[in-house]
């Protein structure tokens, strides 16, 4: 009776299992590719799969036959031609930890605090959006592609006065700025006061639209601000930022699952591939 209850637990379960793994595998796999050069390759690949299902879904033997033979060269293909993206996926899971993970994120914190530090010294304006899981696509592809390695050095040179680019805001992504003199959308709310400006109100409107982290330098007293979810916060200190960034982003690393730590292996190798792109401004 036992053995029969233990066959029927796994007989319902092996399937489920199966389906849960092959998706994690697929999205983890889809997502590491996005971007890349190899993309429309990959989507080519999944629509070759996809008619070859359907080819034996209705019994189309001959069309089955040649999409079979097509598949199996593609395959053979997709080895060499993402060679160098399977190299790096293969190499960074020797080095992806837990820790070293917070020690990016403190790090990526340390050139947003530095760079903020020089802007309001130096009462130069500034907005700055950090990306979190909402992707900020249409914001990126309305300023300047930038994709360079985020320093406080760079960072004030695009918001210094009469800079080509120091007009709008920009757009940081862990380690990397993505696009600069960007549109942020504006605040649609009446309740905000009208000595608000510009600036301030296209923070709110973006943290109103993402869930990304926006900070204000102001060019008139340099006084440092916050959106977050449609929240302003006014004129804080560089401690309180500190605390905010680290809250935003290192505290929830502590809880992180074992598939968001394959996502940030991912995302290292996405950090790694795009270091090797020229950076232009």
């Amino acid at each position: 009776m036992e053995q029969t209850l233990d066959n029927n637990w796994l007989q319902y379960w092996r399937p489920i299992a199966e389906i849960g793994i092959l998706s994690v595998a697929i999205y983890y796999t889809l997502d590491f590719f996005r971007g890349t050069r190899g993309w429309p390759i990959v989507l080519a690949f999944l629509g070759l799969l996809i008619a070859l299902l359907l080819c034996i879904g209705l019994n189309l033997k001959v069309l089955e036959s040649l999409l079979s033979y097509f598949f199996g060269l593609s395959a053979f293909a997709a080895l060499i031609i993402f060679q160098p993206e399977l190299r790096r996926l293969l190499a960074g899971l020797g080095n992806l930890t837990f820790f070293g993970s917070l020690l990016e994120q403190r790090e990526n914190i340390e050139v947003v605090i530095q760079a903020v530090d020089r802007l309001s010294d130096s009462k130069i304006g500034a907005l700055i959006a950090i990306e979190q899981s909402t992707h900020l696509q249409d914001v990126v592809e309305s300023g300047i592609p930038i994709d360079c390695e985020a320093t406080p050095e760079m960072i004030e040179t695009i918001f210094f006065p009469n800079n080509a680019i120091h007009d709008g805001g920009i757009i940081i992504k862990e380690d990397r700025i993505l696009s600069a003199a960007c549109i942020f959308p504006l605040t649609r709310r009446q309740d905000i006061s009208k000595t608000i400006g510009t600036r301030h109100r296209a923070a709110i409107g973006m943290s109103e639209e993402s869930d990304s982290l926006v900070i204000i330098v102001s060019e008139e007293t340099g006084a440092i601000s916050t959106a977050h979810k449609g929240k302003l916060s006014q004129v804080i200190t560089l401690k309180k930022l500190r605390g905010t960034l680290n809250s935003i982003f290192v505290t929830p690393f502590r809880n992180r699952s074992f598939p968001n730590l394959v996502k940030s292996l991912i995302t290292r190798n996405k950090k790694t591939n795009s270091k090797t792109k020229p950076a232009s401004i």
